[in-house]
């Protein structure tokens, strides 16, 4: 099995990057992986500390086959980290695999990612393959696809990513993906149906008010008809919940244990699987937020920004 190079983004969060690197270690791959690690730069002063207590301790990592560093010497935030990090690694090989310094994996996701990019490389209409699933409580295919791409712990081709003659890849635009969603008639589906607020993630990008790479990404596969290969059990689990962030907001309804054993994989057909998908609505439908729960996240998110900006002053 070909062991894909790892891309990890990391800033100032010095014990979620100390867990992200000891899940990786405990996958057996690891050894036999080359890990890139892509250090951005303090924005404010007061963050000078924290990054460079990050930077301290990621130059010692042993347990890789190689360890590069990419240290910014500019912050370029979270989009611009991680869409230019891919596309120069991407440059150099045929895959990669993703993760950001919020995410612990299970012992079987390298082995997971590395044979899910082997099975369906040729497969144009595969964009990527992804290693978290929601927690729904219906049981789920060992794995399956969903149209579009995501974010937490997931790993693409060259063939996917780029832009080129014949294939849409990474859109930046999201003005541009906007458009082509009502072009298409997608803008409901784009939302799962009412159940998700994609849409609005996107205009909240376009307008600046958020820094998603992700909804562009989500957008480019969308609009494009492409699949992502999901398991049924999570082998990641996204522990940046905690207001520690830029755009996750703190809350427990995406929390999961990661699974104890590997997912088997067989090549399947490439359609969107309907009884994940509407699992997944449920899910989104069953757990949404009330008012009162959005009016008090609103007010700590609030209350965290007041209090950032009087320290940075």
């Amino acid at each position: 099995m070909v062991n894909t190079p790892i891309a990890l983004f990391v800033f100032k969060r010095l014990e979620h990057t100390q867990k992200t690197i000891l899940s990786l270690m405990n996958n057996p791959e690891s050894v036999n992986s080359v890990l890139f690690i892509f250090s951005d730069a303090p924005k404010y002063a007061n963050e000078e500390k924290s990054v460079e207590a990050v930077r301290k301790y990621i130059k010692r990592i042993k347990g890789f086959k190689s360890l590069e560093i990419f240290e910014r010497d500019k912050n370029l935030g979270l989009s611009n980290s991680i869409i230019s990090g891919v596309s120069q690694l991407l440059n150099l090989y045929e895959s990669l695999i993703i993760l950001e310094d919020d995410l612990v994996v299970s012992p079987f996701f390298l082995n997971y990612m590395n044979s899910a990019l082997e099975l369906y490389k040729y497969d144009p209409d595969v964009i990527s393959i992804h290693g978290y699933v929601y927690p729904v409580k219906q049981k789920l295919p060992e794995t399956f696809f969903l149209r579009g791409a995501d974010c937490w712990g997931w790993a693409t081709w060259k063939r996917a990513w780029e832009l080129s003659e014949g294939s849409f890849g990474f859109e930046h635009d999201g003005r541009k993906l906007l458009d082509e969603l009502k072009r298409k008639n997608l803008l409901r589906s784009f939302d799962l149906d009412g159940t998700v607020n994609n849409v609005r993630m996107l205009k909240r990008q376009i307008a600046g008010k958020v820094d998603s790479w992700a909804i562009r990404w989500h957008a480019s596969a969308y609009i494009t008809n492409k699949f992502t290969l999901y398991p049924s059990r999570s082998l990641v689990k996204n522990i940046g919940a905690d207001l520690s962030g830029s755009n996750l907001i703190s809350t427990k309804r995406f929390d999961v244990e990661l699974s104890e054993k590997p997912i088997s994989l067989t090549r399947i057909e490439i359609l969107e699987n309907l009884i994940a998908k509407e699992a997944i609505k449920k899910y989104f439908t069953k757990t949404r937020p009330s008012v009162l729960n959005k009016l008090t996240i609103a007010a700590k998110n609030l209350f965290r920004k007041n209090l950032f900006v009087h320290e940075v002053k």
